[in-house]
C-alpha cells in the first residue's frame, strides 16, 4: 500500500508541477523569449529531442514534475542570445504574464476537475448548512439545529465549509465558541458553544462538535460550473485565513503539511476512492498557485514583487540584490519544509 500512495503522490504532484511549468513554456515561447530546455521530470537526462524551434526537450529520470530554462531570467546572463530574446529585456506586462501564468494553470487545472466532479458525480452545497446535528452533541445542547447556516464563528465569517473547518481549528480565548447562525424564518441567533473533549489513543486530545455538513447533491451543467467557482473560492479564501491566523498565533505551525503529511494525505483519499483522489489533485493544484502567489522569495509571487517595485521606480532592481533575496529565501524555505517533515 505504501507503495501505491508513493506512486500515485508522486503523479499527482507531477501532473500539478507539469501544468504550472507549462504555463510559464508557453507564453514564455509565444513573446519570443530564448527557451534552451523544456523537462519532463527532474535530475538526470535519460532522452533528449531538438524541436525544430531549437528547444531542447527533455525526459528526466525522477517523475516529478518539471521545470522551463529561459535565458535572461533575472538579468542579461547569456552574450550568445540577441538581447531581445532575454527575458529581463521582454515589456513589463510580457514579463508579468510570463511570470503569472503557471500560477493560472493551476488554477484552471483545479477549475476545470471540479467542473467534471460536479457534472458526473454530482455536487454539494458549499454554503456551511448544518446537515445534521447528532442527539446530546454540544451543538445541539447550544440549540442549534438541522437547516441552520453558520454565518461566522468567533467574529470570523463562515462563507464556505472549508473556511468554516479553519474558523473552528482557531485558536479560542475561551473553551466555548461564538456561532452566529441564520434560522430557517431568516431570522438571526447568536449560540455559545461548548465543544466536548475527548481523549485519543494517541495521548492527544481533540474537540467535538457534534455536526455534520448537508450532503443534499446537485446534478446538471449549471449547478456543476457553479459548484466548480464556488468551491475554487472556497478553498483560496480558507486558505488565506489559514495564512492570516499563522502571523495572529491563531493557528500553530503544527497545522502545516509537510511530503509526510500530504502522503498520508494521499493514502487516506486511496482508501475513500478514486473522486476523493481526483478531488486532492484539484485542492493541491489550487494550494501550489496560492503559495506560488505569495509575494515571497523563491516563488514566483517574489520575483512578481520585484517588478511591481520595478514600475513604481521606474527603473529594474539592482538584479544581485533579488539573486540574493531569492537565494536566501530559499534557503529559508528548505530549512522550514526539513522542520515541519521532521518535527512536525
Amino acid at each position: 500500500m505504501w507503495l501505491l500512495t508513493l506512486l500515485v503522490l508522486i503523479v499527482i504532484l507531477g501532473i500539478i508541477i507539469l501544468v504550472h511549468e507549462f504555463g510559464h513554456f508557453i507564453w514564455a515561447k509565444k513573446f519570443g523569449v530564448f527557451i534552451y530546455e523544456f523537462s519532463l521530470g527532474m535530475g538526470p537526462v535519460i532522452h533528449t529531442h531538438k524541436g525544430k524551434d531549437g528547444i531542447n526537450y527533455n525526459i528526466r529520470a525522477f517523475p516529478i514534475g518539471g521545470f522551463v530554462s529561459m535565458a535572461g531570467e533575472v538579468y542579461e546572463d547569456d552574450n550568445e542570445i540577441p538581447k531581445e530574446k532575454l527575458m529581463c529585456n521582454k515589456p513589463w506586462l510580457q514579463r508579468l504574464i510570463i511570470l503569472v501564468a503557471g500560477v493560472v494553470n493551476n488554477f484552471i487545472l483545479a477549475i476545470v476537475i471540479l467542473f467534471f466532479m460536479g457534472l458526473f458525480m454530482g455536487s454539494t452545497t458549499t454554503k456551511p448548512i448544518v446537515g445534521t446535528v447528532l442527539e446530546g452533541s454540544a451543538m445541539e445542547m447550544a440549540g442549534i439545529e438541522s437547516g441552520d447556516v453558520i454565518l461566522s464563528v468567533n467574529g470570523v465569517k463562515t462563507s464556505s465549509w472549508d473556511k468554516l473547518q479553519i474558523a473552528l481549528y482557531r485558536k479560542s480565548k475561551s473553551e466555548s465558541y461564538e456561532f452566529v447562525v441564520k434560522k430557517a424564518n431568516e431570522e438571526t441567533k447568536t449560540y455559545q458553544v461548548t465543544p466536548k473533549k475527548v481523549q485519543q489513543e494517541d495521548g492527544n486530545e481533540t474537540i467535538q462538535f457534534g455536526f455534520g455538513v448537508d450532503t443534499t447533491k446537485h446534478t446538471g451543467f449549471i449547478a456543476s460550473i457553479k459548484y466548480a467557482f464556488c468551491k475554487f473560492e472556497s478553498i483560496m479564501s480558507s486558505m488565506i485565513l489559514t495564512i492570516t491566523s499563522l502571523f495572529t498565533g491563531k493557528i500553530s505551525l503544527s497545522a502545516l503539511s509537510g511530503p509526510v503529511g500530504i502522503y498520508g494525505v494521499v493514502g487516506d483519499s486511496l482508501s475513500i476512492g478514486f473522486a476523493q483522489i481526483v478531488y486532492i489533485v484539484a485542492f493541491l493544484s489550487i494550494n501550489v498557485g496560492f503559495i506560488n502567489i505569495l509575494h515571497f522569495a523563491a516563488f514566483d509571487g517574489g520575483r512578481v514583487l520585484f517588478m511591481i517595485i520595478e514600475k513604481i521606480k521606474g527603473s529594474p532592481v539592482n538584479s544581485k540584490i533579488e539573486n540574493v533575496f531569492h537565494t536566501v529565501g530559499f534557503i529559508l524555505l528548505m530549512i522550514l519544509m526539513i522542520y515541519i517533515t521532521l518535527y512536525i
